[in-house]
């Protein structure tokens, strides 16, 4: 299974919060449109179908990878190049 790499996963809630925060201060189609598309990408990078889901796959993702049990930390890839590991 292909799983994403934990500084991507760190990017996109710190964009969803971000969109979260741009969205409940104006509210208005094009703030609504960011806030959907990021929501939807960290579901689909989580595998999941929600964004509540999202979040709860993606701290558990977080967790794993600061234990050594998940995907490689930024110093683990050559130059500090995200990568994913793919595991069988």
């Amino acid at each position: 299974m292909l799983e994403p790499h934990p500084k991507v996963v760190r990017t996109l809630l710190a964009r969803y919060a971000e969109a979260r925060f741009a969205h409940a201060h104006a509210e208005d189609a094009r703030t609504a449109r960011v806030l959907a598309d990021v929501a939807y990408t960290l579901c689909v990078t989580t595998g999941t179908a929600t964004v509540e889901d999202a979040i709860t796959a993606a701290d558990v993702l977080l967790e794993r990878s600061r234990s050594g049990h998940g995907a490689p930390d930024d110093s683990a890839a050559p130059g500090g190049t995200a990568r994913a590991d793919l595991a069988a």
